[in-house]
């Protein structure tokens, strides 16, 4: 006859079967598969926010689009493409490429100026005011 703790570890070892054996029909997914999932719907749910900005439609209105246009387009896209899309205009510069040519013409003129003051000797064609 078993003991009653023999009786408990046969219990608890059947039942350990029992768990990994339901463990198994599970279907296991990956863990890009369940961040895909979710950034999928709520692309779609972005771009669409995106395509009602006053100035996208406006935008699209140039191009001849209209935005029950563009929303059509985005609901046929997957929600893998709509994630991509969506990473496209993330990845976008904010502004134009202005930007940066502003910023070096910015950092040449302050470079002159510090050069002009004596500050440093950068440009061998200024000569300090001192």
């Amino acid at each position: 006859m078993l003991t009653k703790s023999r009786r408990l570890l046969a219990l608890c070892v059947a039942l350990s079967f029992g768990a990994v054996h339901s463990a198994q029909a599970v279907e296991l997914i990956t863990a890009e598969q369940v961040v895909q999932r979710g950034v999928g719907s709520d692309a779609q749910l972005r771009l669409r926010a995106v395509l009602e900005r006053s100035d996208v439609a406006a935008a699209l209105a140039e191009r001849g689009v209209t935005v029950e246009q563009a929303h059509a387009r985005v609901a046929a896209l997957t929600d893998d493409e709509a994630a991509q899309l969506l990473a496209e205009i993330d990845r976008a510069p904010a502004g134009a490429s202005g930007e940066l040519i502003g910023t070096l013409i910015l950092v040449f003129v302050v470079l002159v100026f510090s050069d002009i003051l004596g500050f440093t000797r950068i440009f061998p064609f200024l000569r300090p005011a001192r």
